[in-house]
C-alpha cells in the first residue's frame, strides 16, 4: 500500500495523519507534545509506523506552530499554515462548507469559506479562556474525568450564568456558583455556554457564520460545547469522524497534490525518528541589529539556520556548527 502523511505538530499536542489516493484516512497518531517537538515528532512517527507497517510514503506536508521546523526534520514536501490545512480538511468532508470553527489546546481559529476559497479568518490572541486547556483545568479541578464533561453538560436543565470573558473570572464565577449550590450539570453546562460566548464575541466578532459548518479540533470531542454553538448560533454544527487530526489530514492532503506536481518526495525516510537533533542560538555580533540566530543541528551537522535579517548565516553553505553552539 502507498500513502500521504500529515504532520501537524502544536503547543499541546502532536498530530499524524495517514491518508490513501482517495483522502481516506488510514490511521493516525495523537499524543502531548509536551514542550518537546522534535522528540513529540519523533515519538509519534515511530507509533504510527507500527501503526502502518511496510507501507510506502509518496509524501509529507507539515503544519502547526513547529511547521518549520517539523519540515526540516522529515523532509517535507509542503509546508502550510494552520489556517490553509484545516480548510482543505473541511473541504474534503463536506465540500461546499461556509465555516469551519477550530478550537484546540491552547488556541482557536474561525476560517470563512465562500465557493472553496479562504475569504476571511481569526485567530484568538492571548486568552486562552476559549480553548481546551481552560476546559482540562476546570475538569480537574471538578474532579471529573474531561472525556466525561460533555455528557454531564448535556444533562442540563437549567444552566446557570458563568462569566466568560476571561478564565480566571469565569473560574471564580463557577466556584461561586458551586458555593450557592447549583447542580453539577447545569454549572458545566453554563460553562460550555460561557466558552462559546467567549469565541463567538472574540475569535467570531464580525464574521459572518453560515452554514454548513465544522468543528473540529481536540474541543470538538465535548458534546456540551457542541451543543452550546448550536444553541447560540441557532445552525447545525457537524463533528468529523477525524476532528481531532484534521490539521494533519490537510496537510497529507497538500503533500499529495505537491508530490504529484512535483514528481518525487522529500520525505527522509521514518528513520529520522532516531536521528539525533538539537535548536541551539547564538548572537551575531557582526552589526548592530545583534540578531539572535538559531541553528538546527543533525548529529554533528548543521543542516539549517535561521533568525538573520541580512542572510549571512541563513544563506551560508557551510554546515560547520557555530563556536557559540558547538557544546
Amino acid at each position: 500500500m502507498k500513502g500521504y502523511m500529515g504532520i501537524d505538530v502544536g503547543s499541546v499536542s502532536t498530530n499524524i495523519a495517514v491518508i490513501d489516493e482517495n483522502n481516506r484516512v488510514i490511521d493516525s497518531v495523537y499524543i502531548r507534545t509536551q514542550g518537546q517537538p522534535i522528540k513529540a515528532v519523533q515519538n509519534a512517527l515511530r507509533e504510527i509506523k507500527n501503526k502502518i507497517g511496510d507501507m510506502v510514503i509518496k509524501g509529507v506536508g507539515t503544519t502547526g506552530s513547529a511547521r518549520q521546523l517539523t519540515g526540516l526534520m522529515v523532509g517535507a514536501d509542503i509546508v502550510k499554515n494552520e489556517i490553509t490545512a484545516h480548510a482543505v480538511a473541511a473541504s474534503n468532508v463536506i465540500k461546499d462548507v461556509r465555516t469551519v470553527i477550530e478550537i484546540g489546546g491552547q488556541d482557536s481559529k474561525i476560517i470563512i469559506l465562500r465557493d472553496g476559497v479562504v475569504v476571511d479568518f481569526a485567530m484568538n490572541t492571548v486568552c486562552a479562556a476559549g480553548t481546551g486547556s481552560f476546559l482540562d483545568q476546570q475538569a480537574y479541578r471538578l474532579n471529573i474525568p474531561i472525556e466525561q464533561f460533555g455528557d454531564i453538560a448535556l444533562q442540563s436543565k437549567s444552566p446557570v450564568r458563568i462569566a466568560g470573558r476571561c478564565s480566571v473570572f469565569a473560574e471564580s464565577d463557577m466556584i461561586h456558583k458551586q458555593q450557592m449550590g447549583y447542580a453539577l450539570p447545569d454549572i458545566i453546562s453554563g460553562l460550555c455556554d460561557a466558552l462559546v460566548r467567549n469565541y463567538l464575541n472574540n475569535v467570531g466578532k464580525g464574521k459572518e457564520i453560515k452554514e454548513p459548518i465544522v468543528f473540529q479540533g481536540g474541543v470538538a470531542a465535548n458534546k456540551g460545547i457542541k451543543a452550546a454553538f448550536e444553541k447560540a448560533l441557532g445552525m447545525k454544527v457537524y463533528v468529523p469522524e477525524h476532528y481531532g487530526v484534521m490539521g494533519a489530514i490537510g496537510a497529507a492532503i497538500l503533500a499529495k497534490e505537491a508530490v504529484k506536481e512535483k514528481g518525487y518526495t522529500s520525505f527522509k525516510g521514518f528513520e529520522v525518528s532516531d536521528f539525533k537533533y538539537r535548536a541551539v542560538g547564538f548572537e551575531c555580533t557582526a552589526c548592530p541589529n545583534r540578531c539572535e540566530v538559531v541553528e538546527f543541528i543533525q548529529g554533528d551537522e548543521v543542516i539549517s539556520r535561521w533568525g538573520d535579517k541580512c542572510g549571512r548565516w541563513s544563506n551560508s553553505t557551510s554546515k560547520k556548527v557555530h563556536a557559540n553552539t558547538a557544546s
